[in-house]
């Protein structure tokens, strides 16, 4: 799939999707969602470090508490990353639903990283 039509892909909806239980959805959240995610926010401007930091966030304070922070990521990632997290919100209820969504966030952040990386090599 080009980075165009993964751009495309409703991330807040596979998060809602994805997180509640094992199987397809999941698979499809960890692997073309983090794929889309990471394609948004690189074309935000985002930097992966920032990507890491929220999970940290959601692994210390909750998915709720990082959903409430006036900017989650910087610039204008917040509102995506909001929308993200406040989906996540609607279907996580306990910590072990939090270090999901963290490490999901891990994910987007790794591709995020690889695509960084790449682009600089080309460069």
């Amino acid at each position: 799939m080009s980075d165009a039509r993964l751009a495309e892909l409703d991330v807040e909806v596979l998060l809602r999707f994805g997180l509640p239980a094992a199987g397809p959805h999941r698979s499809t959240l960890f692997g073309d969602g983090a794929v889309a995610a990471a394609i948004t926010v690189d074309r935000l401007g985002v930097m992966p470090r920032a990507v890491v930091f929220l999970g940290e966030v959601v692994r210390s304070g909750g998915t709720r508490f990082a959903a409430g922070l006036p900017e989650p990521l910087p610039g204008p990632a917040a509102a995506v990353a909001r929308g993200w997290l406040e989906a996540a919100a609607t279907v996580v209820g306990d910590a072990t639903g939090d270090l999901l969504v963290a490490r999901w966030l891990d994910a987007v952040a790794a591709v995020l990283a690889l695509r960084v990386a790449h682009r600089e090599a080309s460069a």
